[in-house]
């Protein structure tokens, strides 16, 4: 939490020079503290031989990450960096000693470090974003500032094994980069629209999350989570962006569907008959919601629609894929070693597989491009986007999730969100 301080220096300093002082903090943690003998570990409960130098690693590697990600945008980093540090040291701390009730989603974290964390990571990010960027309104920092720390805090407590050193900024960094675009001006322009499209929306989802459950596609937590996030989707830009979100459902489960029998079989088809919970709709579109929201509260709706089109693309190609795959096949290869692997295997490609979530990427793409969404350059971009998506996908299944660090869910959701994230850089980068 000391580095901290360093952070009060980010309106001195250019981002190379910002860069020069993470790798100087880094040299320090590496060489300097091992020589201190001191007790490192998160808190006194934890056994000497968890890997405690991890933390320390991680941390300056993820400022300089933080710099050279967003140099253009260093209230971004400030923010993180205190989210990171006051959020995450504040949850350690009272979850410690206050204990308390768990959280439903972890019984391993409490309400109480989770409220810490939120107070601590608002106030320290609101600090520092108004010392690096005086020009924010002063609310408008309050409210975003708010808002990050809580998707840091439900990073921080999600029930994975990877250091929160590295979650929590790439998370919530990544969010408080999108929220800066925000602008009430951009929201305004849109209202006409909105009045007859949210009622639509209502309507449309609250029809289609029935006959979902009613057809046993969704349990009743993926209903009302479907629900949710059509409505987000639909509002974006109507009919048009919730068809992305609506086809990419409808491959997935007729992909789930075809040789069920063969894939339960081998013990490798999806549980409840291919229902989907909550869990798996949040994985696979809160990253499209997210992005439908921005743009209709930004002035960078092409960029935004690019990333919207690569989030619901990757998924489809992820989930066909893989259905796929594990029908026509009983045979895939680990994408880190191309070592033959039974079908179904975390990170195991194979050839008929990867084909049809090509096409099924591809198949999003064009109906963006059909639609009117994106022109050619757009559609390119949305692919790449969707292809990186997946290719990342996989190489997170065959390390961390073999491993057992992360969830299915977590790589789902990590997958459509850098997707999404790339061909959002992109489109920023040439100016759209």
């Amino acid at each position: 939490m000391s580095m901290l301080i360093f952070a009060f220096l980010l309106p001195y300093l250019t981002w190379t020079q910002a860069v020069g002082c993470a790798l100087l903090a880094l040299l320090f943690n590496l060489v300097v503290l091992p020589q201190l003998e001191a007790d490192l570990r998160k808190s006194p409960a934890s056994p000497p031989d968890t890997g405690i130098w991890t933390g320390i690693v991680i941390y300056p590697l993820s400022v300089l990450g933080l710099v050279l990600l967003y140099r253009h945008d260093m209230q971004v980093v400030g923010a993180t960096w205190a989210i990171m540090a006051l959020g995450d040291g504040m949850a350690n701390v009272v979850g410690s000693a206050l204990r308390g009730p768990a959280l439903p989603w972890n019984r391993e974290k409490t309400w109480s470090g989770f409220v810490g964390f939120l107070l601590a990571g608002t106030a320290g990010a609101y600090v520092l974003t108004r010392w690096v960027a005086p020009a924010v309104a002063p609310d408008f920092a309050l409210a975003v500032c708010a808002a990050a720390a809580l998707v840091g805090a439900l990073a921080e407590s999600a029930p994975i094994r990877l250091d929160d050193n590295a979650s929590v900024p790439l998370v919530a960094g990544a969010f408080l980069f999108c929220v800066h675009f925000v602008e009430r001006s951009a929201l305004d322009s849109n209202l006409p629209y909105l009045g007859r499209r949210i009622v639509l929306a209502v309507a449309i989802n609250l029809a289609l999350a029935v006959l979902a459950f009613g057809l046993k596609m969704v349990t009743p937590s993926g209903a009302i989570s479907g629900f949710l996030l059509g409505v987000a989707v639909y509002l974006g830009y109507g009919y048009k962006s919730f068809l992305l979100m609506f086809i990419f459902v409808l491959m997935g489960f007729t992909a789930t569907r075809l040789g069920y029998a063969r894939k339960a079989a081998r013990g490798v088809a999806e549980k409840r008959g291919g229902a989907r919970s909550w869990r798996e709709a949040l994985a696979n579109s809160l990253a499209g919601a997210f992005f439908s929201i921005l743009v209709i509260t930004t002035h960078h709706e092409s960029a935004f629609l690019m990333a919207l089109i690569a989030a619901f693309a990757e998924a489809a190609g992820d989930t066909v894929s893989s259905e796929i795959g594990q029908w026509i096949s009983s045979r895939a290869y680990l994408i880190s070693t191309f070592r033959p692997v039974p079908a179904g295997e975390n990170g195991g490609v194979s050839v008929g597989g990867s084909i049809a979530g090509l096409l099924a990427s591809a198949l999003v793409v064009a109906l963006g491009y059909g639609l009117g969404l994106c022109g050619k350059g757009g559609a390119a971009i949305a692919l790449t986007g969707a292809v990186a998506g997946n290719l990342l996908d996989s190489l997170l299944g065959a390390t961390l999730e073999r491993r057992g660090l992360v969830t299915n869910g977590i790589v789902n959701f990590a997958s459509t969100s850098f997707a999404g994230a790339l061909a959002l850089g992109i489109a920023l980068q040439i100016g759209f």
